[in-house]
């Protein structure tokens, strides 16, 4: 691939723009906030606009994690620490209990976690949270920072997916007339064209195919192309153009014999020499 120069047609080489565009993707700065990228695009989205729903999606994330337990449990050791923040209610006896009683029990289990842990962490009076939320918003930036490179990485690859722009345009009289003209064509595809045109030229209907001058005119044009592009050392097609020259003498001798206007017309035609074929009796004398 090579950049699309003043002098070169529109057609010859892939535009480089997208390969632009996209390259001026630049990741996020590290002391700056991830912020959510257009897919296709150069820029942040604009806060003024989408400010609303960024802030939202930070606190939806921020309330996911709070909701994570400090630690796992076991099936037994969960049912114990549910039981102990079960509170006393008229319910209590029947045995169900709401959606929202639940919710508040998890939330106390994580608290009384919470407190533990702080404590657990504290060595000579100092507490770790700071650094255990610095480690896991370092680690939630390295994510959005990988995102961030595969969304650059699927702009760079788009151009590649895409169809040149000349194949968009309707295709040119000059270039098809060119691309199907006869010095272009197979010797296959040439003798067939020929054969159309001396059917079209010697038949003596619309539907006539098999007549017997057309057979002669179509057995002339094969004998003509296989001639000149037959190798001397091709035994095979040298019996078969022996076999159609049997054969269209046999035509031109029946043609002879029923319809003298049409021998005579293919013979003109064709350039064919007139030996009709004479058996001489001998006469035997005493």
């Amino acid at each position: 691939m090579r950049p699309k120069n003043e002098d070169s047609k529109p057609g010859d080489a892939i535009p480089m723009s997208p390969f632009r565009t996209s390259l001026r993707l630049r990741p996020a700065n590290e002391g700056e906030s991830a912020k959510s990228t257009v897919i296709g695009g150069t820029g942040e989205l604009p806060a003024a606009i989408f400010g609303k729903e960024m802030r939202r999606d930070e606190g939806r994330v921020e309330g996911e994690t709070s909701m994570e337990f400090v630690r796992t449990y076991d099936y037994s050791e969960l049912g114990e620490k549910l039981r102990k923040f079960r509170p006393d209610s008229k319910n209590r006896g029947k045995g169900w209990f709401s959606l929202e009683e639940l919710n508040e029990r998890l939330r106390k289990i994580r608290e009384e976690d919470t407190k533990e842990k702080e404590q657990a962490w504290k060595i000579g009076g100092i507490s770790f949270k700071e650094l255990r939320e610095s480690l896991k918003g370092l680690k939630m930036a390295d994510d959005e920072r990988t995102k961030k490179n595969s969304v650059q990485r699927l702009n760079v690859l788009v151009p590649l997916n895409t169809m040149p722009n000349f194949m968009l345009h309707p295709p040119k009289d000059n270039l098809v007339e060119k691309y199907f003209h006869p010095d272009n064509m197979s010797s296959a595809e040439k003798l067939k064209i020929e054969l159309a045109k001396v059917r079209d030229e010697f038949k003596m209907s619309e539907s006539d195919c098999g007549s017997a001058r057309v057979q002669v005119a179509q057995l002339t044009t094969k004998i003509k192309h296989l001639s000149s592009v037959l190798h001397k050392k091709d035994k095979h097609s040298q019996r078969g153009l022996q076999a159609m020259t049997q054969k269209r003498k046999k035509l031109l001798k029946y043609l002879r014999r029923t319809d003298w206007d049409s021998y005579c017309f293919v013979i003109s035609k064709l350039g064919l020499q007139d030996n009709p074929s004479y058996k001489t009796k001998l006469k035997v004398r005493n």
